[in-house]
């Protein structure tokens, strides 16, 4: 249910109505013309409306597609694709403190956008080209203001007929205006040129380029003959505090200084931005060994306290049947030449931490660190110390067990090569551990889930990148 709530004074008598939903406002433009809808959807918090945007003018400053022309500093974020019959585009922009000059678009726009902490004032003028021609003063006659708060998020849809101006609310004030993103909705909409339709066809819009300024006999006489704002409906916007309440004033004074805060803030510089990508895994981890793993022969006669497997598949160039051993040794040369840093240096942590307690230390991962030891039960390749080693008949598989006893715990890896039939290959560097006292217990306890998620993943990945460098350089 709306309320309607009437006062007077010098500029006017104010009505105004009480809603439910998003306060809004539509400007007829005439017989058969679209009209200019605005609505305020939220009031963001104090100051919120300048922080966005000066930090939003920073980062478009460094757009590829930055156009900085008729005081509305624009980048264009998204282009059309006509091949795939889409005439939209997405550009940002900005009106400071200075506003921006009346001016009209070639097509149908539609735009959001955060208003400053000072608010903004959005003026339309219905006026068509041969009302200007015939009498300037008609401009002012077609116009009408639309006031919105400081700090407030809000819509305008218009059509290119309508034109338009934003100015904050306070000249004097030196807050921005507002901060936009903008759809055009059709590129190609409106009366465009034959060499402005081609740049559009070739996607080379930009706002300026479909933007038609006011005729320059209208911008003298409105310069000679400034409208009172008594003489021009207007239209205010507001969310909580009622239009030209107490509140209203209060709130606005206040979210001014706050505003100013942030400006200073952003004279220091904005902080950087980043785009981080997520892709498919390049190693996959599991729990539960593969049924060929060597490792399954290993530990049966104790419990065994962890158990982790990690696989990684690749294509290289070439796969020659047969060539799973020569793969194997060009992995175990990597877990030698290739340690991943991070690796390295937690490494290098805990054998600070246990070399006291006498337990064995080593550079490299645990998983692997036995290819430094002497000779246990046999060699790979006559040069990789291993406890056991497999290789199919038809090469096309190869495994190695790697692993030592320690006070603590002892650890039995298996590092794998199987040749797929797609001409991939599979590499497998799989981790058993029987604890032999609570001290193991609890150290697996804290390192489990680090070894299982980083250390074993970032192994094999740095050993498989330099078997696949070495093999094929």
């Amino acid at each position: 249910m709306n309320a309607s709530l009437a006062s007077s004074s010098a500029s006017g008598e104010r009505q105004t109505r009480r809603t439910a939903t998003f306060p809004s406002v539509t400007l007829p433009m005439g017989p058969g013309r679209v009209p200019v809808e605005v609505t305020l959807v939220a009031r963001l918090g104090h100051g919120a409306g300048n922080k966005l945007f000066f930090e939003a003018q920073a980062r478009q400053r460094q757009h590829r597609r930055f156009v900085d022309a008729l005081d509305e500093p624009s980048a264009r974020l998204g282009g059309t694709d006509f091949m795939k019959g889409d005439a939209t585009a997405l550009y940002s922009f900005g009106v400071g403190h200075r506003g921006h000059p009346f001016h009209r678009h070639a097509g149908h726009r539609v735009f959001t956008a955060v208003s400053g902490s000072g608010g903004a004032q959005l003026r339309f003028s219905s006026a068509t080209l041969a009302d200007l021609e015939r009498d300037p003063r008609r401009f002012v006659r077609a116009l009408h203001h639309v006031d919105v708060p400081p700090d407030c998020l809000f819509t305008v849809r218009f059509s290119g007929e309508a034109w338009h101006q934003f100015v904050p609310l306070d000249a004097r004030s030196r807050h921005p205006a507002l901060f936009a993103l903008s759809t055009h909705t059709n590129e190609l909409g409106g009366d465009l040129g034959d060499a402005m339709r081609a740049r559009v066809l070739a996607d080379d819009g930009d706002i300026p380029s479909l933007t038609q300024l006011l005729p320059e006999a209208v911008v003298r006489w409105l310069a000679a003959s400034q409208p009172h704002a008594a003489d021009v409906p207007t239209t205010t916007l507001s969310l909580h505090d009622r239009p030209g309440g107490l509140l209203e004033a209060a709130c606005r004074r206040y979210r001014s200084f706050a505003g100013h805060v942030q400006r200073l803030r952003f004279a220091l510089g904005t902080r950087p931005g980043f785009v981080s990508v997520v892709r498919r895994a390049r190693v996959r981890v599991s729990e539960e060994l593969a049924s060929h793993c060597l490792l399954r022969g290993e530990f049966r006669d104790r419990a065994v306290h962890h158990q982790d497997s990690v696989t990684m598949t690749v294509t290289p160039t070439t796969a020659r049947p047969g060539d799973a051993p020569r793969w194997l040794a060009a992995v175990l040369d990597g877990f030698l030449d290739n340690p991943p840093p991070g690796v390295a240096r937690m490494m290098a942590c805990r054998n600070v931490l246990v070399r006291p307690l006498g337990l064995r230390t080593s550079p490299l991962g645990c998983p692997v660190s036995s290819l430094l030891s002497p000779a246990t039960r046999a060699l790979f390749d006559g040069r990789f110390p291993v406890h056991s080693q497999q290789v199919a008949d038809d090469g096309r598989v190869a495994q190695v067990v790697l692993g030592v006893d320690d006070r603590h715990l002892a650890f039995r890896s298996c590092v794998g090569v199987r040749l797929l039939g797609d001409g991939a290959i599979e590499f497998s560097l799989a981790t058993r551990v029987a604890c032999r006292n609570l001290f193991g217990r609890v150290y697996m306890a804290l390192i489990a889930r680090t070894h299982r998620k980083l250390i074993a993943p970032e192994m094999l990945a740095h050993a498989v990148d330099s078997a696949l460098r070495a093999r094929h350089p």
